[in-house]
């Protein structure tokens, strides 16, 4: 049983979910721990929700292992993980002038030292944006990393109207963000999911749909401007064989992770414009952190899983 809020907020504690160790989701655990406090540059956010990725848990497995170099050689530095954030600013640091308490907001994390799985974390003000005025918090926490990935490969597949793209793994975070920002940029969709998943992307809007387990794409005599692969699994080899002659292949195995606040406000606009959605498999509540991580490591969602918090 959680303590009230009353009682903690007079003791200026706050539930997280701690990680000391790199492990499986069962090293995480729910703890009572200091709230922070926000420098100049960052604002002190309540969170309402928070988004589950893959990214997370292969933080919290330390894989791979080079990016322990990174993130802890022994240990983890952050020992509260979390990147994509929804919630309301609570305070601003000195400096801050781009929010108020109050204002709802959304972001990325990752970039700043996560602390997402918590109640309240202080974030750099640049790492967040205004929350789309049609998104529920839980929404919009399944957003940031998963739109803003999709919208930097799509970018870099200089993806024009009228080419013919390939989404390949177009059910999950990325794939269902980038689905629907190739329509937006007037593209021809293919998307290559499993059979389970058919239904939800046509439901985003793709042209024509391949069951994976069933057909391989690049097999036939179609060629594609872009190939788009989502999960890092299609190797070059293959996507090759099926692109145009100055066709290009892009892929989340070979992604720089720099996020752009630019970015995060186009996603914010077109969200509100109606042209992308949320897709949300599953929600949990944050003292079921490790069934949602176990949920997430198996591979199968449709879409994001988020954590409600509050």
């Amino acid at each position: 049983m959680l303590p009230t809020d009353e009682k903690r907020k007079q003791a200026n504690e706050m539930h997280a979910i701690v990680s000391t160790q790199y492990g499986s989701p069962d090293v995480m655990q729910c703890q009572t721990v200091d709230r922070p406090t926000p420098k100049d540059d960052e604002v002190l956010v309540k969170i309402y929700a928070a988004g589950v990725n893959a990214a997370d848990w292969r933080w919290l497995r330390g894989d791979p292992v080079m990016g322990r170099l990174m993130y802890g050689l022994l240990k983890p530095k952050n020992t509260i993980l979390g990147a994509d954030i929804a919630g309301r600013v609570e305070a601003v640091g000195g400096k801050v002038t781009v929010f108020k308490p109050g204002d709802a907001v959304f972001g990325d994390l990752s970039a700043g030292g996560f602390g997402g799985f918590a109640e309240y974390v202080c974030a750099r003000a640049d790492a967040l944006a205004l929350k789309p005025a049609n998104l529920s918090f839980e929404q919009a926490a399944a957003v940031p990393i998963g739109a803003t990935t999709a919208l930097r490969l799509l970018r870099k597949g200089q993806i024009q109207r009228g080419q013919k793209v390939v989404i390949y793994g177009a059910s999950g975070s990325v794939g269902t963000y980038a689905l629907q920002l190739a329509k937006y940029f007037g593209a021809d969709v293919t998307a290559v999911c499993s059979t389970a998943s058919l239904e939800v992307v046509r439901a985003l809007g793709a042209d024509r749909v391949s069951d994976y387990t069933r057909e391989d794409f690049s097999a036939g005599a179609e060629r594609y401007d872009v190939i788009f692969d989502a999960v890092g699994k299609l190797p070059p080899a293959k996507a090759a064989r099926a692109l145009t002659p100055h066709g290009v292949f892009v892929t989340i195995a070979k992604l720089d992770t720099k996020e752009k606040l630019e970015n995060l406000t186009f996603i914010r606009e077109v969200i509100e414009a109606g042209q992308v959605k949320a897709v949300i498999d599953r929600c949990y509540p944050l003292e079921q952190m490790v069934a949602a991580h176990r949920y997430v490591e198996a591979g199968h969602k449709r879409g994001n899983v988020v954590i409600t918090v509050q």
